[in-house]
């Protein structure tokens, strides 16, 4: 599974929202950075390799836009986030402040100086928050919501503080908004606390991931055995692993046997059998028994370490859907400013409004709008829909593979490998001259010297009984057959091309030029491959066949499984040639496993294959079924990309009709800002909820 390239990463704090992680990366990308991707939901920024800018460079840029950088070393967890103390320190001041409006004219909570000192630490706090951050992204040229958020209060507190000097401590109360100013700064940070938790949970696939990796390993030195961090192992260390022991990283069996739980890298929830020679797979689980193994892959390079990062990078390639989205957020902030400036001055100096009322409005059309809901529509439903993938076992490259895969009418198949497990069985033997037994027994013979599947086969069916016979002038001619002499008589086993036969076989076994046995093989069908064939169609999917094998064999498996459409003793030029033509009339998935299909793979609007595939089918392909003993994951792949494109038609909905609706009001003077603030504080957490219900609701 080697789909990685050199990268460059930092963990940085202080992204308010996706608008951050938009202005991050274009102001990175204007500095000559290539391949950069900021991830705003992990709060992860990773860039390829520059000759210009090295990592220390970046680190400033970033730090010279108003974020963070956090520290390699994993603290613990504290207690609060920055923004939950903001919270609690904000609200301390503005619960008072606020109930103002519940007292006369003559109580002392409405004296200018009293409420001007309640109202300064919270407004502090908000340049240092919200003012910090509009002005970074201002600098990116990407203005994010704290930008309306900062403006608006300040707009509030700035024109209280004009009241109070113009009218003085005894008439200034009905110019005073030092309570909006407080309630809005002190609403949005509670509306952040919400949103950034939300947030998390979206990302909880990549952390239940990360948590598997953090494994205490045995290792075996020449002073005995000492436990070492997952980090710390190197590659060909010797690791030991007792009964119940996790597996530190990937490897290979150097002794021992056991059933081992794949279930969490895999999908499979039966214990699979290991030995001597099998590879294993780091954070899987030993069931029964003990092994000892040799470390072949470390940190980064595992399997395990690469699921993580596909999750991780799910954003890389965007979703069209989220392209409307990210047009409408880059224009937004302006758009609501100028709006914000034309509701003040239309409404004063046209339509009458006092300048109290006014101020209030434009201050309203500022507070309720949302940038942000927009911007986290989709990368939300994404995160979660491709972390709830790679929990079953399902790795999906990026969230247009996610699009792509709701979209999909036509589902392509090949055969061996794909449909079939690849492991042949005797289906028919016909012996037309000689000894069952004996015949048996010299097919036995001559195949053991072959490593054809086919032979394997042979050898696997005959082995009862069978005898040592001496064998000379042992010659195999690939793809056509195997011969050998047994004392004075010359025996051949192959395929039609050594004997010409009005009835078609698979094999024909000839002693001395004549034919003494012909043999069928048959392809076993993997387990449920009919069940998912019969749940695809139901779902109203059209399947195909398209296999390099023989028609006889292929219009066999298609009519076992219920496929119509079948072409046959197709070469790989012909494969692309026939996805081609699906393509044209639907959307179309291409389901295989081997050299030959990598091509089609690539031309197909979705190209799926399966872990233990060659290399090139598995950088080819868009989305990875990790099971490779049945194709149940295949029915889920295609849920969690119809589901997740919902989920995100959902999200859009609401962010565009929220605002469609919310700025109006506020124009027209139905809303306090403080109603606005609180209203915009909750409409990021309904478009995150309504993603985090993707990764609880049922869908296969």
């Amino acid at each position: 599974m080697e789909m990685k390239t050199k990268k460059f990463k930092l963990d940085v704090k202080g992204m308010s929202c996706a608008n951050c992680a938009a202005g991050i990366k274009k102001h990175l990308e204007s500095k000559g950075l290539k391949d950069v991707n900021v991830n705003f939901s992990t709060g992860e920024v990773s860039w390829g390799s520059s000759k210009k800018l090295d990592k220390s460079k970046v680190k400033n840029i970033i730090t010279e836009l108003g974020y963070t950088i956090k520290s390699k070393k994993k603290d613990k967890e504290k207690d609060l986030s920055l923004v939950e103390k903001y919270f609690y320190f904000t609200l301390i001041f503005t619960l008072p402040l606020f109930s103002h409006m519940f007292f006369s004219e003559d109580s002392f909570i409405q004296n200018p100086v009293l409420q001007f000192f309640l109202c300064l630490p919270v407004y502090i706090v908000g340049i240092k928050y919200f003012g910090k951050s509009a002005w970074g992204s201002l600098k990116t040229g990407i203005p994010n919501m704290d930008v309306l958020i900062f403006i608006g209060s300040t707009a509030a507190f700035v024109y209280s503080i004009y009241g109070w000097v113009l009218f003085g401590s005894e008439h200034a109360h009905n110019y005073l908004f030092f309570e909006t100013t407080a309630t809005i700064i002190t609403l949005v940070l509670l509306g952040n606390v919400l949103e950034h938790k939300s947030v998390k949970k979206t990302t909880s696939a990549i952390g239940d991931l990360s948590k598997i990796q953090e494994v205490i390993a045995k290792k075996e030195t020449p002073n005995g055995i000492v436990e070492i961090p997952f980090d710390k192992i190197k590659t060909n260390d010797i690791l030991i692993i007792n009964n119940g022991d996790k597996i530190p990283t990937d490897g290979i069996i150097i002794s021992g046997t056991s059933y081992i739980d794949e279930s969490m890298i895999t999908g499979e929830s039966i214990p699979i059998y290991k030995t001597k020679g099998d590879e294993v797979i780091g954070g899987t689980i030993i069931t029964d028994g003990n092994l000892k193994i040799k470390a072949t892959k470390i940190g980064d390079d595992t399997l395990l370490s690469q699921i993580i990062e596909l999750v991780k990078n799910a954003q890389n390639n965007k979703p069209n859907i989220q392209k409307l989205g990210d047009k409408v957020s880059a224009i937004f902030v302006p758009v609501v400013l100028t709006i914000s400036i034309l509701t003040f001055f239309i409404g004063h100096f046209h339509f009458g409004i006092n300048m109290q009322d006014a101020l209030l409005r434009s201050i309203a059309v500022l507070v309720i709008s949302c940038p942000c809901a927009m911007g986290l529509a989709t990368p939300t439903a994404v995160m979660v829909g491709i972390g709830r993938a790679a929990k079953n076992g399902i790795l999906i490259k990026g969230g247009d593979t996610l699009e792509k895969l709701a979209t999909i009418k036509n589902i392509v198949f090949d055969k061996t490998g794909t449909l079939t497990t690849g492991k042949f069985e005797v289906s028919e033997l016909n012996i037309i001259t000689g000894d069952d037994a004996e015949v048996k027994n010299i097919i036995y013979n001559i195949e053991q010297h072959s490593s054809h599947p086919i032979a394997k086969s042979l050898c696997n069916a005959f082995k009862n009984h069978s005898t040592p016979l001496e064998l000379s002038e042992i010659k195999e001619i690939k793809g056509e057959s195997i011969s050998a002499k047994i004392k004075e008589d010359s025996y051949q086993i192959g395929s039609s091309k050594i004997y010409k036969s009005d009835q078609k076989h698979d094999l024909y076994v000839l002693k001395n030029n004549n034919l003494i046995a012909t043999l069928n093989i048959t392809d076993q069908l993997k387990k449920n491959t009919t069940e998912v064939l019969n749940t695809i169609h139901n779902r109203g999917y059209n399947s195909v066949l398209l296999s390099g094998d023989k028609k006889e064999k292929c219009n066999s498996v298609a009519t076992t499984l219920g496929i119509t459409r079948v072409f046959s003793e197709q070469l790989p030029q012909d494969k692309i040639s026939q996805i081609e033509l699906l393509n044209k009339a639907d959307n179309t998935a291409m389901l295989g496993d081997g050299i030959n299909d990598a091509p089609a793979l690539a031309k197909a609007s979705i190209g799926i294959s399966l872990g233990n595939a060659t290399q090139v089918a598995i950088q080819t392909a868009d989305v990875l079924l990790l099971n490779n003993e049945d194709l149940d994951q295949l029915p889920k792949a295609l849920a969690v990309g119809k589901h997740t494109l919902l989920t995100i038609k959902q999200n859009l909905f609401w962010a565009f009709a929220y605002n469609l609706v919310a700025i109006p009001i506020a124009v027209s003077g139905l809303l306090n800002p403080m109603w606005g603030a609180l209203f915009m504080a909750f409409s990021d957490v309904i478009v995150i909820g309504n993603s985090i219900r993707l990764r609880y609701k049922k869908i296969f």
